[in-house]
């Protein structure tokens, strides 16, 4: 499922099309995807504009000229593609004799039959969202609700705001005894994380997943040192992704079609077996399963 990176680099592919555009024609060609889609679904959207694009951990989220935002969730194989409408009216003296025409691009290899709501600009560009497994979903909520919503009200801070450092960790793990594995894929605690990179981010601050929440803080609530480093690696990990396009497994691709490549710089995720990259250890990539989810981890180097 895509994590943060991946989910932030749609938003910044989709952003130059749809960010500021009015929606002239909404086509749902399914009444449902995960959940039913939003009663009267296209009133609500023809017509209006996009006014930003922005992100919450997971979730697209859309904001309208209504009041309403429309929140998108890519599920496990929701992806969007965009073709681009390009004006090249010939002048009838020219030599070549173009006409107006479709310039395509961006666009993805995917069944059209999964193609399940199309979004069409003022601009003539269409925005496709297709998902074969449909375990995405699109909603829409009122904007002076949207933090009191039952997808946000208790989401954490964005890893990559003001409100993560070692201090929130701290204060959200003292006392306890979960794992840090599940600690930071608890939503609650930080927005957006998944089971790559907090895989990734355990390896580079050198702790162990199976390792007890607690060990974060002290008595009095400050951060540890091991909260310091890995405050700091999450934060590098995920700007390292974004940076990089994000990471592509299995069926996920970007907006525009391409593929992400930060998997090429995996330390541990999937590389079980495999030597450690960490500089002079010695040790073997592990696999262990926790809560139902693999993991991944370095156990000489990750204390």
């Amino acid at each position: 499922m895509p994590e943060l990176p991946e989910v932030e680099t749609v938003r910044r592919g989709l952003e130059p099309v749809l960010a500021g555009a009015i929606i002239t024609k909404l086509d749902c060609r399914r009444p449902d995807l995960r959940f039913p889609l939003p009663e009267r679904f296209a009133t609500r959207i023809e017509g209006h504009r996009i006014v930003t694009l922005g992100r919450r951990a997971k979730y697209l989220v859309a904001e309208l000229d209504t009041g309403e935002a429309l929140v998108m969730h890519l599920g496990m194989s929701g992806r969007f593609s965009i073709q681009h409408f390009e004006d090249q009216t010939a002048d009838p003296a020219s030599s070549n004799g173009q006409v107006a025409k479709a310039a395509f691009t961006h666009v993805n290899a995917t069944d059209p039959t999964h193609d399940h709501v199309v979004f069409t600009t003022q601009s003539g560009n269409t925005v496709t969202y297709n998902d074969p497994r449909r375990f995405g979903y699109m909603v829409l909520v009122e904007e002076s609700e949207r933090e009191t919503h039952k997808l946000f009200s208790g989401l954490g801070p964005e890893p990559l705001g003001n409100g993560f450092s070692a201090h929130h960790l701290a204060k959200r793990a003292h006392g306890r005894r979960v794992d840090l594995k599940a600690f930071l894929l608890d939503q609650r605690n930080v927005a957006g994380l998944g089971n790559i990179y907090v895989c990734e981010a355990l390896h580079r601050s050198g702790l162990s997943p199976l390792r007890r929440a607690f060990s974060l803080s002290t008595k009095n609530l400050s951060p540890t040192k091991r909260a310091e480093r890995l405050a700091a690696s999450i934060k590098t990990v995920l700007t390292e992704a974004i940076a990089a396009g994000g990471s592509t497994l299995r069926d996920y691709a970007h907006a525009d079609g391409s593929l992400g490549y930060f998997q090429h710089a995996f330390a541990v995720y999937g590389r079980e077996g495999e030597p450690c990259r960490t500089k002079d250890c010695t040790g073997t990539i592990r696999r262990v399963v926790q809560s139902g989810r693999s993991t991944f981890y370095c156990p000489k180097c990750q204390r």
